[in-house]
Formats: C-alpha cells, sequence, structure tokens
C-alpha cells in the first residue's frame, strides 16, 4: 500500500479479526490510516470475541474505535453490535440444537487437597507482602481469583513496570513466585505425581543454589513457610514412601524405650515413617517389590483421579455405541465415531495418551496406571541417582542428621521424648480430621506450630540414599527399557503370525481416540473434519464451550454428546466460574460504555494544507525563507523496520514513509543522517554478536552524521540496568570462602561485561556515532521531526545504493556466500569487500592471482596476509 502496488482506492473493503488487540502501535493501525487516506467509501468492518479484552484501561472501546476509524457518514453515527450469551437472538438460535452434556464432578484426593490449600496459601502470602512492599502502586483490585488466569502475571508486571528499575530484588522475587506458584497450581491438576514432584526439586535446586554452586542470596520467602513444608512433604508421599529398618535394641535404648513397650515402638516408627505390615487373617500377601526398587522404599504412585474418570466414560462409549449397533442396522448419517479428547496442554495430551495405551482394564480404580507410573518412577530414580552421583565429587555434604536413616545408639533421650509427645498431639488432631493416602500410607498432619525443614536436606538425604542403592545395582537395571524389551518381543514374532491389517491398518471410527490440545480457530477445523459426536472435555475451557455450541448448531440432525470435567472445590472450578461470570460483565460494561460514549471525530490531515505539507525552511537561503519544495518530507525506512512499531507513528505524524531495502542503516532521514534502530533486547544480542560493530562502522563511512538510536518500550522504565545492580548480578561473594587461594580469574573477573561498558567501548571506537535515547516510539517520532527540520530530503535511489559500491542488486542479497566468504579472509574489511568483488569475477579468481595482484587491489601489507594465507596457511595460528 506505501508503495502503491495495491490499487487502495479500488478496495470494497477490510474486515479487520482479534479487533481487541488494535492500539495505536499496531499494524493494523497503520493499514486502515493508509487505506482511509485514498479510499473513503470503502467499508470497514472489525470483530472480536475476546469481550474482556476490552474492559480494561480507560475508555478502551472509544480507543478502538479511533484507531479503526470506524464510522458511517451517511447515518452519521458509528454501528457497534454486541452478541453475547444471554441476548435473545444468540439464546434462541443456540437453544434449538443445543447438545447433550454431561458435568462430571471429580473431587481431588487428600493428598491434592492438602497441596491445593497450601499452594493458595502461599499465594496469599506472597501477594500480601508485594501490595506492603509496594503501598505507591494500584495493586488493591489484585486478589487470589484472578491470580488463576494467565494475565495475571501481566498485569502484575505492567504495574510495576514503569518502577521496574527502582524496585529491589525482593520485589522482583516475589513478582517471579506468583507466577511460579501459579504455575504449580496448573502443574498439580495436569502433571502426575512423579513429575510435579520432580519439578518442586528443581525448584528447591535452583531457590537455593545459584548457576556457579553458591548459595542463592535472594531466595523465594514462601518456601521458608510452614505451608510449603506441606507442599514438598506432601508431593512426595504421593510418589513412594522411605522406610528404615526398626532399630536394634541396645542397652543405651534400652534406658529410654522398654522393650516390651508396643506403643512406644509404634510411636516411634510414625514418626520416622516406617508403615509395619502385620498379618492378617484373610491371607493378603504383601505385594512383590521390583529389583530396581531401593529396598527402603515403598512406591505409592498416585494416579491422577480424573484418569479413572476418564477410563469409565470411555467404557461407556463404547457400550452406547454397542447398543446402538444392536439396534439399528444403518450407521448414523451424520457424524462420526470417532471420541476426541480435549486437553489444556500437549504435554497434557501426552500424558493422558500414554494412560490410554497401558491402561490396564483389569485393575481396580487408582491402579489402572500403574505400569505407567512404575515405569516413570524408573526413570525418576535414575535421573535421580545421577544427579546425586554427579554432584557428590564436587560438593562434599557435611555430616548431618537425617529421619530416614536413624542412629537410635546415639541420640539423646530428649529426642524420643519429644517425638513421643508429637506422636499424642498428632494423634488428637488426626481424630478430628483424618486423611490417607492412596495405598496405605498414613499422611501426617502438621501440628499448629511445625517445625520448617529445610526441603534441600530432605531432597539431598532421599537423592543419596537412591543414588546408594543404584551404586550397589548392575548398570543396566534402571537404564533398560521397556520400550526396548516390547520390541525384542516384535522381533521374535514371525512374519506368519504378523498380520499387516492387524498392525499396520486404518482403525475404524469406533476404535480411534483423538488427544488434542486446545488451540485457537484451529480447533473449528478439527471439529469440522473429524466430525466426532462424542466429545471429552478432561479440562474445562470456555473458548472451546462456545465453539461446541457452534458446531452443534452448524450440522442439524447430528446428536453431539459433550462430556465435562471439572475438578470440584479447586482453582479450575473456580477459573471456570470466574471465566463465565468476566464475560458476563465485560459484556454489560461494554453496552453501557456504547451508551455514554461520545462520537470520534475523524479529521483529514492534509485536506486545505497541501501548501504547508510541501513548504520548508531552508537555512541555505537568505534570511531562512521558507522554500516550495517539490518532494513532501519523507523518511527511508528498511524493509525488516516495518516489524516495530516506528513506521506507522512516523506515518501518523505526518511524514511520508518510503520503504526499501537498505544495506547501511534503518532509517535515513536526510542526505547526511542515518539512524541504526536498537530495542534494548536487540541491543543486547547485537553487542553479543559483534554486529553492532560492523553496522557502526558501515554508516560511519558512508554518512557524514552517524546516529544510533536506542529506543525502550512504552510504559516501561526508562533506564538501563545500573552498573552496580550489574556487578551484584554476576559476581560472587568471596567473604565466605576466605581462606581458598586461586591464581587464576575470580567469577567476578570472567563475568561478561555490562551494557553501559560496551556502550563506552563503542563510542571510543567511533567517535562520530551520536547515541539518541529515545523513551517510546512515541518520543522517536518527535525526535526524527526535529532532526529533519532546515533540511534536504533523502533520495531513496541513492539510499539504497549507498553499500552496495553503486550496485543496488548486491545490496538485496546477491553474491551473500561469496561475499561471506570474502569477509572471513584476512585483510579483506567491510570497507573494500565491495571493492574486491568488483574487481574479480570469483573467489577462484582472487585465488589465482600472485602475490602482486592481491597487493595491486588490498594493499601492500592486507596483500600479503591475505596471499599467505591462501596459499600458505597462517602458521601462527595452525590453519592449514
Amino acid at each position: 500500500m506505501l508503495q502503491s502496488d495495491i490499487p487502495t482506492e479500488l478496495i470494497t473493503g477490510i474486515i479487520v479479526l482479534h479487533a481487541e488487540k488494535v492500539t495505536a502501535l499496531s499494524l493494523e493501525a497503520f493499514i486502515v490510516r493508509l487505506y482511509r487516506e485514498k479510499n473513503k467509501a470503502g467499508f470497514l468492518k472489525a470483530f472480536s470475541d475476546q469481550p474482556e479484552h476490552i474492559t480494561s484501561g480507560m475508555s478502551p472501546l472509544k480507543n478502538i474505535m479511533k484507531e479503526l476509524q470506524l464510522r458511517r457518514r451517511s447515518c452519521r453515527f458509528i454501528l457497534i453490535r454486541f452478541g453475547p450469551r444471554f441476548h435473545e437472538d444468540v439464546k434462541n438460535t443456540l437453544e434449538t440444537r443445543k447438545a447433550d452434556v454431561i458435568e462430571l464432578y471429580q473431587r481431588l484426593t487428600e493428598p491434592m487437597e492438602a497441596i491445593h490449600h497450601a499452594i493458595v496459601q502461599c499465594m496469599t502470602i506472597t501477594l500480601s507482602e508485594l501490595k506492603r512492599s509496594n503501598k505507591t502502586l494500584e495493586l488493591d483490585d489484585l486478589n487470589i481469583e484472578s491470580a488463576y488466569f494467565r494475565s495475571f502475571d501481566a498485569v502484575v508486571r505492567r504495574q510495576l513496570d514503569p518502577v521496574w528499575h527502582k524496585v529491589g530484588p525482593r520485589t522482583k522475587q516475589l513478582v517471579g513466585d506468583l507466577a511460579t506458584l501459579r504455575r504449580l497450581l496448573t502443574y498439580l491438576l495436569s502433571y502426575d505425581a512423579l513429575a510435579f514432584h520432580a519439578y518442586l526439586e528443581t525448584l528447591v535446586a535452583s531457590n537455593t543454589t545459584t548457576a556457579a554452586g553458591a548459595a542463592k542470596q535472594h531466595q523465594s520467602p514462601w518456601m521458608l513457610t510452614d505451608a510449603a513444608n506441606v507442599i514438598f512433604s506432601t508431593a512426595k508421599r504421593r510418589c513412594y514412601i522411605l522406610t528404615a529398618p526398626k532399630p536394634t535394641a541396645s542397652v543405651p535404648e534400652r534406658h529410654v524405650i522398654d522393650v516390651d513397650d508396643e506403643d512406644a515402638w509404634a510411636a516411634l516408627d510414625e514418626v520416622h515413617g516406617i508403615t509395619v505390615s502385620k498379618s492378617s487373617d484373610n491371607g493378603k500377601e504383601k505385594e512383590k517389590k521390583k529389583p530396581w526398587v531401593p529396598d527402603n522404599m515403598s512406591p505409592v504412585l498416585e494416579e491422577l483421579p480424573k484418569w479413572d474418570l476418564l477410563a469409565d466414560i470411555l467404557q461407556e462409549i463404547e457400550e452406547e455405541l454397542m447398543r446402538q449397533e444392536a439396534v439399528s442396522t444403518r450407521p448414523p448419517t451424520r457424524g462420526s465415531n470417532t471420541v476426541l479428547v480435549m486437553t489444556s496442554s500437549p504435554r497434557s495430551s501426552t500424558l493422558v495418551s500414554e494412560f490410554l495405551g497401558e491402561m490396564d482394564d483389569t485393575a481396580p480404580k487408582g491402579s489402572r496406571g500403574r505400569s505407567m507410573m512404575e515405569r516413570k518412577l524408573r526413570r525418576y530414580l535414575y535421573w535421580k541417582g545421577e544427579n546425586a552421583r554427579q554432584k557428590q565429587p564436587r560438593h562434599q555434604q557435611p555430616p548431618h542428621f537425617s529421619a530416614l536413616q536413624p542412629q537410635p545408639s546415639s541420640q539423646p533421650e530428649g529426642e524420643i521424648s519429644e517425638a513421643l509427645k508429637r506422636k499424642d498431639k498428632t494423634r488428637q488432631e488426626r481424630s478430628a480430621n483424618r486423611r490417607r493416602v492412596r495405598g496405605g500410607a498414613p499422611l501426617v498432619v502438621a501440628p499448629s506450630k511445625p517445625a520448617v525443614v529445610d526441603p534441600k536436606l530432605e531432597a539431598r538425604d532421599d537423592a543419596d540414599e537412591i543414588a546408594a542403592f543404584l551404586a550397589s545395582q548392575p548398570s543396566d537395571l534402571l537404564v533398560s527399557s521397556d520400550v526396548d524389551a516390547l520390541l525384542l518381543e516384535t522381533l521374535l514374532l514371525s512374519e506368519a503370525e504378523m498380520e499387516y491389517d492387524t498392525h499396520y491398518g486404518l482403525l475404524p471410527p469406533s476404535q480411534t481416540v483423538v488427544v488434542r490440545a486446545y488451540t485457537d480457530d484451529t480447533d473449528d477445523q478439527i471439529l469440522a473434519e473429524l466430525q466426532p459426536r462424542f466429545i471429552v472435555m478432561f479440562e474445562p475451557n470456555l473458548d472451546f464451550v462456545r465453539r461446541i455450541e457452534v458446531y452443534r448448531n452448524s450440522n442439524p440432525g447430528m446428536g453431539v454428546r459433550v462430556y465435562f470435567m471439572v475438578y470440584q472445590l479447586c482453582c479450575e472450578e473456580h477459573k471456570y466460574l470466574a471465566g463465565l461470570r468476566r464475560e458476563k460483565e465485560s459484556f454489560e460494561k461494554l453496552i453501557k460504555e456504547r451508551g455514554s460514549m461520545l462520537l470520534p471525530i475523524f479529521e483529514d490531515k492534509h485536506a486545505g494544507k497541501s501548501d504547508a505539507v510541501i513548504k520548508t525552511i531552508s537555512t541555505r537561503l537568505a534570511g531562512g525563507r521558507k522554500e516550495l519544495s517539490t518532494v513532501a518530507s519523507q523518511v527511508i525506512v528498511d524493509m525488516r523496520e516495518f516489524r516495530s512499531t516506528l513506521p506507522s507513528l512516523l506515518h501518523a505524524s505526518g511524514l511520508l514513509v518510503v520503504p526499501a531495502t537498505l544495506t547501511v542503516g534503518d532509517y535515513i532521514l536526510t542526505p547526511d543522517v542515518c539512524v541504526e534502530r536498537k530495542s534494548i533486547p536487540d541491543l543486547v544480542a547485537s553487542f553479543n554478536s559483534g554486529r553492532l560493530y560492523t553496522q557502526c562502522e558501515l554508516i560511519s563511512v558512508h554518512y557524514k552524521h552517524p546516529v544510533l538510536l536506542i529506543e525502550f518500550e512504552e510504559n516501561k522504565a526508562f533506564s538501563l540496568e545500573t552498573v552496580a545492580e550489574s556487578a551484584k548480578s554476576y559476581a560472587k561473594p568471596t567473604n565466605k570462602y576466605p581462606a581458598k587461594k586461586s591464581t587464576g580469574p575470580t567469577d567476578s573477573d570472567r563475568a561478561p561485561p555490562s551494557v553501559q561498558s560496551k556502550l563506552v567501548l563503542l563510542t571510543l571506537h567511533f567517535p562520530r556515532v551520536r547515541i539518541i535515547w529515545s523513551s517510546s516510539p512515541y518520543g522517536t517520532a518527535d525526535i526524527f521531526n526535529d532532526l529533519k527540520a532546515n533540511a534536504f530530503e533523502p533520495d531513496p535511489n541513492r539510499a539504497i545504493a549507498i553499500g552496495a559500491e553503486e550496485d543496488p542488486e548486491a545490496g538485496a542479497g546477491i553474491n551473500a556466500a561469496a561475499e561471506e566468504l570474502l569477509r572471513c579472509l584476512p585483510g579483506v574489511t567491510a570497507k573494500n569487500v565491495k571493492y574486491v568483488m568488483n574487481k574479480v569475477g570469483s573467489v577462484r579468481e582472487l585465488c589465482e592471482l600472485d602475490r602482486k595482484g592481491v597487493q595491486g587491489i588490498l594493499g601492500v601489507e592486507p596483500g600479503n596476509a591475505c596471499y599467505d594465507f591462501m596459499h600458505r596457511g597462517d602458521r601462527k595460528k595452525g590453519v592449514v
């Protein structure tokens, strides 16, 4: 549209989807502005299916309509229509064909409820601490209910972005902890017990030690609370229980506990987590333990409650299909028997697929995925043992007391008596609320004032014991995979027994279960392609519920049954109900805003101001009088820069944006001013790769006034990381190890330099380069207009040719590989690479030149270096 390749005046209309994302900095606003400049009669329609995104901020609906220039010139009013679910027309249309919805509410297990309650308690403490430490910010609207949504992290960060460089490391740690705790709530309901426990162990390891192995200075406060102790201990008991053999009776013990006192021994066993199996009259024998499981480990392997519910649903669907086949001889005319299972994430889809693939139908509820969980436990033990073996030689742990390895001969008398007291107190509390872990292991309820156990010490104890067990076992005990055994069994089968259709044929739709994660608009395409009659929503999703309603009404005559699975009395149910409430409140707020909204007035900035556009001030003329110019005020922009928001704002400020493929620079303001724009992430990446050095070298050679523009983002801190803070983040505290001496460089000496020091080095190498700091793209547009005042307009053809040695095609990327090869040769730099390419036709021709020929192109010293490198190699560096 800028280059007039598309006849804008002939466009009938434009339809904008996801109108809630349109802002003054978006490309949609830029396209609409270009469209309205040349086409006043075409229509423009904007759609949005996210009403809650248009209710935050000051008059969001008015701002969106202003940027999209929505209007009705004939009727003199702007047409806005809302189609909420509770609208009469929408309600009547959707209720004519309703899907058969079966809502299934599943309770969490006792350990999962304890973990869920503890995580919510940690979030409450963290949020309260964040509000207390930042009283000047508007954080009153943030509560635990809003923390269930993914937008909560963005809202908190948006509130803190303007003062992010002023807040301390504790506040930054609290913001990161809120995001971590929100993810823990999601992972608790979607991860298996072993994966959730392993993730908690990685959190503990990353919170206590840095990457260099030193103790972390700013640790997460929530990990030191009593609720965190409940999270870590209960998560481990969902996976396994480590026990120790009953201590043998010795002389010191008999002074403390009588050998014949069974109650005292039972109390001691429960304090140490020892499970004593008693013989029963029914003759049940203890389950045979796997050889790769440590002797003191009792696997619990608690399964997610929804797995059994999903197995029951699939069994019900199978029975329904068999009943329909027995009653009717004709298959249904619409829809297929494929079962579509929708989950919240690809990881959850993989987990559900593994469960369905290895499910044991004959096993009792709660143990149908036992084989899958045992395989995961096998991998977990190998992973934990390997980590312990790798860390043990480098970090010698001091001896400490472990509850998993009691030493009764050396224990003082006070510890056992205190354990008995805790036993009596715990027994009284357990009588009111008794909880059991699936598998029969008792769950210890924390007292009113429990002693906070260091999770790192407890995890280290487990890792040491597992590593010791693996060291005593054959090396291939845990490495061998069940997949290898299955592959070997398949290879042993004869080819006559393997039927092609059985192993490689297409499955009928009645035997096909498709497990897929929620995405975006592609879910509608999946529904249209599969046309399932049975849909299982493994996790609730409000958007997909609306898609099912449309899918059912778009296919008359098709019976659709939806199984809606929700965890009851937890964040999943609260999040879904809160989403419904927010959707309804958003529509009501938008309807009220439309009734009291002022209509935006659109004016043509170029109407009646043609003289002002083409008039410029030239100081070269006497008195600086105005002079009519035949060229409008323009700025040449590199094509790659249109991914940013600056070209749109430059066009909105009244400048003519000319797109071009530039070899040198990003923006050409005048014949002498070239600007290289860098955002903060791009600036750091350019420093690390060395690309900024080459770019500054090019603009310094070809332009009189080279400029480096460092642009910050809108509504964010206009400040770089301070030197002191950067030094703290890289330096390692050395006061803890004063006796250790090293002749080599320390970690602070090896730390990478900060951005400020790199900028200083850049200005020392290129003193002609001017650095401009811009707080936002709006500020950049004003700066560009000021730089263009009293100056001539740039020539697009000359700007494209600069850097390409008068060859525009070379600047467009012709012979890029050969040019890159030439740049790697000694003596060839960015300044003379184009000259070399003009003198020789190929790299082979350059290699066939003699020494005088190479010196004639590059000079004496660079020519000698290049000739020696190509023919004899650089012997100093060992290159042949």
